[in-house]
């Protein structure tokens, strides 16, 4: 039961970076492959009616945490106090920019907000990267089962580490690559015109620079846990994620190289997904590993629900569940489709 909560969890989880990611990702690229205010305007609504909905997979995420591993909140929360406090303005930002952006038709005033869009998305892939770092890595847990942590200590990953050193910096370059490269993918699926062309161009440049990063990062994930990979081969999920990586791999590399937009859009998606899901399946059963002591790691076991509640969640989460997926089909279906300015079809955000 315990193990498929941490399944269903981190399931949310990877729909909303799925989601969300490649708005972070198209955010990063708006100025690259937008020159001008109508090609900047396009891009905006290219992700501009949705990007509120994904964040409900965010909260989704947190209420599922709080109902079936309320001890993994309470701990994390107070460790994490700095990063999730940058992560929440960083996302109010965005909504602003978002928002607020083509209110006034003046140059400063967009171009403004235009600078704020793009530095949010970027710290948002960084900030969530460093987040996927530091789990990999651990936390300086101590015998009560608490933590807190600053920016930064003496950049070593082992002892009383910081939210940054050098393997979680690697990390967070690493997302905010990969991320780019699937809003490049997904602003390829979305635009016309030259801004289809340029992100068609940089999808293949990005998506090139990430099987390298990729293979950086697990060497260094083996440096700083050499325990992970041991446990992770003993875990089905983890071969399955395996699997899942390498076949979206494959539908990447076919979409990019045949023009297929849709395809290379799925195969992105699954990239994601199925790297996101081996990594969760390496750490589990500990979801809070202690740079301190080993002994003072947290597992699954230790920090989930009562009885009681996870019966609870298992006769509401469905349902919500269910509610959530057909809203979103819903909204999907109603914008699908190329977004262009001169049909002017998607507002003006």
């Amino acid at each position: 039961m315990i193990a498929s909560w941490y399944g269903i969890t981190g399931f949310m989880l990877i729909i909303y970076l799925a989601l969300d990611g490649r708005n972070f990702g198209a955010g990063i690229l708006h100025w690259l492959v937008a020159r001008t205010p109508e090609e900047r305007r396009q891009v905006i609504a290219a992700i501009g009616p949705l990007w509120s909905w994904h964040e409900v997979w965010l909260v989704g995420f947190g209420g599922t945490l709080l109902a079936v591993f309320p001890k993994l909140l309470a701990s994390a929360f107070a460790g994490y106090y700095l990063a999730l406090f940058l992560i929440l303005w960083c996302l109010i930002l965005r909504g602003i920019s978002l928002e607020v952006g083509g209110h006034i038709n003046d140059r400063m005033w967009q171009a403004f907000w235009d600078f704020v869009f793009v530095l949010a998305n970027a710290l948002l892939a960084i900030l969530f990267g460093a987040a996927a770092g530091n789990l990999a890595r651990g936390v300086p847990l101590d015998s009560n089962g608490t933590f807190s942590m600053a920016f930064f200590t003496d950049f070593t990953p082992r002892g009383y580490v910081g939210l940054l050193d050098w393997y979680t910096v690697s990390v967070a370059i690493f997302a905010a690559v990969i991320l780019a490269a699937h809003g490049a993918t997904y602003l390829t699926l979305k635009t016309e015109g030259p801004v289809h062309d340029r992100s068609a161009s940089y999808a293949r440049v990005l998506w090139a620079a990430v099987a390298p990063l990729l293979l950086v990062i697990s060497v260094e994930s083996a440096v700083v846990r050499p325990d992970l990979l041991g446990d992770a081969i003993h875990h089905p999920c983890w071969w399955l994620g395996l699997l899942l990586v390498c076949a979206a791999a494959i539908v990447l590399v076919s979409g990019l190289a045949t023009r297929r937009e849709m395809r290379a859009f799925i195969g992105s998606n699954l990239l994601l997904a199925g790297l996101l899901a081996t990594g969760a399946a390496a750490i589990f059963p500990v979801v809070l590993h202690s740079t301190l002591a080993p002994e003072n790691s947290l597992t699954a076991y230790e920090v989930a629900a009562g009885p009681n509640s996870l019966a609870y969640a298992a006769i509401w989460w469905p349902i919500s569940f269910a509610l959530a997926t057909a809203y979103f089909v819903f909204v999907s279906r109603q914008y699908a489709g190329k977004v262009s300015v001169k049909r002017d079809n998607q507002g003006f955000y």
